[in-house]
């Protein structure tokens, strides 16, 4: 099926099962622990070794050795995988980085060698007695330092381009009555998801398997096979659950590598876990970055300049694109936007939640606040009066939905804004300086190929098959709805088998474009599971309804069970798209609220409240959607307040590579969410007018809880995160 024209009413209109809050239906699974994560696939891996990766101590430089003789004598030892016994590896279309070093190593912790033993305890002790012998060489960690030099290798092509410019940005500017010219940092973040990178992998003569924790799955095929040099055909991956993943496991990466070269070498499956530490070096991170923005005003307060520069460095030639969401946000007839990437021989930096809309909004909200208090102007008010209704770079090109004033209106409303002080320092609760703080919000809406089949048995049971996969998201819940609206049954008749290379390909999760891709995919399957049981059970297809378990048209309805009587229907399809995306501006849009203490003596911030208003197509499930928002909110939080990968500017890593050094926001740290969903359907953007809200309810967070620093305590920072030592000697006097 493709779509190319906007979407009519259609079944999924009815809204009986789609559009409700619903229990996601793995939730029993994981919350009595039978839900099989990749590292526990035993039964489907019998007989598993153990791998232990060795992780390089240098982050850049070569192998001028290694001795494995005491750890392959180790008691246990089944086999250890070096770049000398491996074979040929390759890289995959994602990533940059070689999951297996040698003899050049490209940054610390990259994996140097496998031990694999009979019991993990065993593989762990043995690597300890690998012995590598490294040429150190010069590299490149500070982005400051090298952000004015070009990248070693000529740019990849990229969706955005690197430079845009509408009008005369450097003469609006410099004519402006009011301007600011402000420079931002954000430090190197971590996906610190709880299930770590893992993998079981074994072979069958020349067919390989992988139990796998990965986001897309068919990327993972596509990307082992250039890995290993052998068929994508030859290669099955298993995902049904992932314990998180935010972007950090959009394709294979080292522990499923390593594994399937250790279960080749070894003839038998292998099962490899990544440690902790290696998580954060070994596998991606989302870049840091140094942002200028310049924006200039008339004297009303409407934008007439707008620029974003963005400086990142990284390992390949990708940068992060911190200006996409300047691209789009407010009007300005005058625009500029500039990114810009140098390398770094520091871990590979790649996709994190709402990459490029996270650390660039992380600066631009706080711009926008600072030119409100320049202009005199509320930064609601300002916000609302440099709204636009059309693409600011192409203005022919319209928003297909753009509510952003009314998430404003709202949240300022259902928060209490009119409350908030009129100046600065102004309202104290005890001991705590309290401030409130907005931001805007802005992530597109993406849509993917997408492909499923379904298939209605004699029991009137739908199951769904797609290699679309749920990380945590709610996928198996969603698409269970998609087919029961569809098909006139209830929920507990649809069964959803995800996360297998051998179903038809879905969109996969990541990008914000998993929810409204493989729920149009189901809609396709089922509109051609609704024609094909129409016509076994002799109904005319064109107007015909599914209802209640059964099938209407003219006056007749027969049980659906009847068009199974005869063997099992099985309809596949893709959903496809036209131009619309060309056509239509299409994104999401969101208000976030944020209401701050901060200790008036030690400069401690607590998050009191916060409050998400969003604008994100037609809502599949409320309470799954409310989910993702108040973890993306939380995650917000954490990029604002403590999180920060600490480089060693000499020898090249990240110092805080574990769980107790890299801080991650707990529940006590947040104390009141709440969550409003506008009513709104796109129907540009498929058959449900769904779109994804995953990566929505982080952008913006941070901004917004800086801004409530600053109007808590007067204290302006530019520099994230908002530690309690760039405020102590700044704080306003007490008493």
């Amino acid at each position: 099926m493709k779509f190319t024209t906007p979407a009519n009413r259609n079944p999924i209109d009815r809204l009986k099962v789609v559009g409700q809050s619903t229990q996601r239906i793995d939730g029993p699974l994981k919350t009595t622990g039978t839900a099989p994560y990749a590292y526990e696939q035993n039964d489907a891996a019998p007989g598993a070794a153990y791998g232990y990766i060795v992780g390089a101590a240098i982050a850049k430089g070569r192998i001028g050795s290694i001795d494995v003789t005491r750890a392959r004598a180790a008691p246990g030892v089944l086999g250890i995988v070096t770049a000398d016994n491996a074979g040929k590896v390759g890289n995959g279309d994602f990533y940059t980085a070689r999951a297996l070093a040698g003899p050049d190593i490209q940054h610390y912790h990259q994996a140097v060698a496998l031990v694999v033993a009979e019991t993990f305890e065993q593989a762990r002790a043995a690597a300890q007695l690998v012995r590598v012998q490294y040429v150190q060489a010069d590299g490149a960690y500070d982005l400051a330092k090298a952000k004015e030099k070009p990248p070693r290798r000529q740019p990849l092509q990229q969706k955005q381009p690197r430079d845009t410019a509408i009008g005369d940005f450097e003469a609006a500017y410099a004519a402006a009555p009011v301007k600011l010219d402000a420079t931002y940092t954000t430090p190197d973040h971590a996906h610190t998801m709880l299930e770590p990178h893992a993998t079981i992998a074994a072979w069958d003569g020349d067919r390989l398997t992988l139990w796998t924790a990965i986001q897309i799955v068919s990327w993972g095929t596509r990307d082992m096979a250039k890995i290993l040099g052998i068929r994508k055909e030859n290669i099955r991956i298993v995902s049904p659950y992932i314990g998180g993943g935010f972007g950090g496991k959009g394709s294979v990466l080292a522990d499923a590598v390593l594994a399937a070269l250790a279960a080749r070498q070894l003839g038998r499956p292998v099962k490899v876990a990544l440690q902790r530490p290696l998580m954060f070096n070994n596998t991606t991170h989302r870049a840091a970055t140094i942002q200028r923005i310049r924006i200039a005003t008339d004297k009303a307060g409407r934008i007439t300049a707008i620029g974003h520069e963005s400086w990142s460095g990284n390992l390949g030639d990708n940068p992060e694109s911190a200006t996409a969401p300047t691209r789009l946000l407010y009007a300005g007839a005058n625009r500029m936007t500039r990114l810009r990437v140098a390398h770094l021989d520091l871990p590979e930096a790649n996709a994190m939640r709402a990459p490029g809309e996270t650390p660039g909004m992380m600066a631009l909200e706080i711009a926008m606040d600072e030119m409100a208090e320049k202009l005199g102007l509320d930064p609601v008010a300002f916000r609302i009066l440099n709204d636009t209704q059309v693409d600011p770079e192409s203005p022919s090109r319209p928003f297909s939905q753009r509510q952003l004033v009314e998430c404003l209106r709202s949240g300022a409303e259902h928060f209490g804004w009119e409350r908030r002080a009129a100046r600065p320092g102004m309202r104290r609760d005890g001991r705590w300086l309290v401030g409130m703080g907005v931001a805007s919000a802005i992530r597109g809406a993406q849509v993917q190929k997408s492909a499923a089949s379904v298939r209605l048995d004699a029991r009137g049971v739908i199951t769904v098959e797609t290699d679309m996969t749920d990380i945590g998201t709610g996928t198996y819940t969603i698409l269970a709805q998609t087919a029961a609206e569809m098909m006139g049954v209830g929920l507990d008749r649809v069964v959803v088998r995800l996360g297998d290379s051998t179903f038809p390909p879905g969109a996969g999760s990541g990008g914000q474009f998993g929810a409204a891709s493989s729920t149009a995919g189901v809609y396709a399957a089922c509109v051609k599971l609704r024609a094909m049981a129409a016509q076994r059970l002799g109904l005319d297809g064109a107007n015909v309804e599914f209802l209640g378990g059964r099938v209407r048209a003219g006056g007749t309805s027969k049980p659906l069970t009847d068009a199974a009587v005869g063997g099992d229907l099985v309809a596949q399809d893709t959903m496809e798209y036209g131009d619309l995306n060309k056509r239509f501006a299409q994104q999401t849009f969101a208000a976030h609220f944020v209401e701050v203490g901060v200790d008036a003596e030690t400069g401690e911030i607590r998050v009191r409240r916060m409050l998400a208003v969003c604008a994100a197509g037609r809502i599949i499930n409320p309470l799954a959607a409310r989910s993702q928002i108040i973890g993306g909110m939380t995650m917000g939080a954490g990029a604002a307040l403590m999180e920060e990968l600490v480089v060693d500017k000499r020898a090249g890593f990240f110092v805080n590579h574990d769980m107790a050094s890299y801080e991650v926001p707990v529940h006590a740290d947040i104390p009141h969410q709440d969550v409003i969903f506008l009513d709104e359907a796109d129907p540009t953007i498929g058959p449900l007018k769904a779109k994804g809200v995953g990566e929505l309810g982080i952008s913006g967070v941070p901004a917004a809880i800086a801004n409530a620093v600053y109007d808590a305590t007067g204290i302006r920072v530019r520099e994230y995160p908002i530690t309690l030592d760039k405020l102590l000697d700044r704080l306003p006097p007490i008493g």
